[in-house]
């Protein structure tokens, strides 16, 4: 097997005969039924699913986005065996900190597509230059244009130690990572497979997870406490535990169907972003969400995407090495961190909580976002 380092400029160019066959399956969709009167609490409502489909099909504008997507740098290289995608949009700013941007499922690089302009350029965005970045945001192995995997062992650790790779093969001597969802656990691993050369670490989300400990849970707000519930909620979870168990299985019905997938996208956008918003298109633009739904679709990486749940199931949960690396969080409505939790690993010396915005910070509330980075980062440079 031949080992390369070069690194290739990437442009995205969706074939149109690919765009043809999708509206072409979205007109053919084989509806399922449902019962009356049910909303939500069975899943994702028919009659919601087909209003999104018939707007993917006949009025969202794929060429559109893919053209907005390729007016940042894009490359690929190979590490480790797999090919990894990424943008690299460097800062005006001569001493701008470089930073790696990680997203989860069910995002991708589409997601970071309101932050990207603030963190590089802030003095253009009413910001401050000193608070400038030079970011990096990979696909992670399996997800969008780095995928799929071709082989089994792909987890967070080995994406992590990818990244690390990665930031060293563009030169990046200290650096920042951040990250939500999938992210929110890369990017501290991350930060404990460099720490020689990470600066801090920034989540949006939660940073780390309940010992079980009966003590941990003493003295904690209701606010905290309900967070808390979430990881006993095992109808929220049962996505989770599908693609840790079967996600060969379930890739049949997503490759093949776009109304499939896009269903099992939309109804985690239902209910992870802000609970103050009604529906998904409340919450984050519904063109950039086809967008990142898109993204599975051409790539064919639902398969791929998923089993990055099935390598990773057996760390869920397990305690960490403590890490002394400067961390920041930003806790947005419906996450689960909590300050105690996160400080039993991590060197926390930011936090901060919204009341707006959610899980999908960087669609739902990017202002937010970008301005609790910078205040962190403020801390590490």
């Amino acid at each position: 097997m031949t080992f390369t380092t070069e690194i290739s400029p990437f442009r995205i160019d969706i074939p149109q005969a690919a765009l043809d066959d999708l509206h072409d399956r979205l007109a053919r969709t084989l509806w399922p039924d449902e019962l009356p009167g049910v909303g939500w609490s069975y899943g994702i409502p028919v009659s919601y699913v087909q209003r999104l489909a018939e707007y993917w099909r006949g009025g969202y504008d794929w060429r559109k986005h893919e053209a907005a997507l390729n007016e940042y740098p894009q490359f690929t290289t190979e590490i480790d065996g797999q090919n990894i995608h990424f943008l690299h949009v460097r800062s005006p700013e001569p001493d701008a900190l470089p930073l790696i941007i990680t997203h989860g499922w069910p995002g991708s690089v589409a997601e970071f597509m309101k932050v990207i302009g603030p963190l590089t350029d802030p003095a253009a965005h009413g910001g401050e230059p000193a608070d400038a970045f030079h970011v990096v945001a990979p696909s992670i192995p399996g997800f969008g244009f780095s995928g799929p995997t071709t082989a089994p062992g792909w987890d967070l650790n080995r994406v992590a130690r990818a990244w690390a790779e990665l930031m060293g093969r563009l030169g990046y001597d200290r650096y920042g990572a951040q990250g939500g969802d999938s992210g929110s656990v890369i990017s501290p691993m991350l930060g404990r497979a460099d720490s020689a050369h990470v600066a801090g670490v920034h989540v949006n989300g939660a940073l780390g997870f309940p010992s079980g400990d009966p003590a941990e849970f003493e003295g904690l707000t209701e606010a905290e406490l309900a967070r808390l519930g979430q990881y006993q909620d095992e109808d929220s979870a049962g996505y989770a535990v599908i693609q840790a168990t079967r996600p060969q299985t379930l890739a049949f019905g997503l490759h093949d169907s776009p109304a499939a997938q896009l269903a099992w996208i939309a109804e985690k956008f239902k209910e992870w972003t802000d609970p103050a918003r009604e529906l998904p298109e409340d919450a984050v633009d519904v063109d950039q969400l086809l967008t990142d739904i898109s993204i599975y679709w051409f790539t064919r990486t639902a398969a791929s995407s998923a089993r990055l749940y099935k390598e990773t199931q057996r760390s869920w949960g397990a305690a960490v090495e403590y890490s002394a690396l400067p961390h920041g969080v930003a806790v947005f409505p419906g996450d689960a961190g909590v300050r105690r939790i996160a400080e039993r690993e991590h060197n926390v010396v930011h936090w901060s909580e919204f009341d707006r915005g959610g899980h999908f910070a960087a669609m739902e509330a990017p202002e937010l976002l970008v301005d609790d980075v910078r205040a962190f980062f403020r801390k590490v440079r």
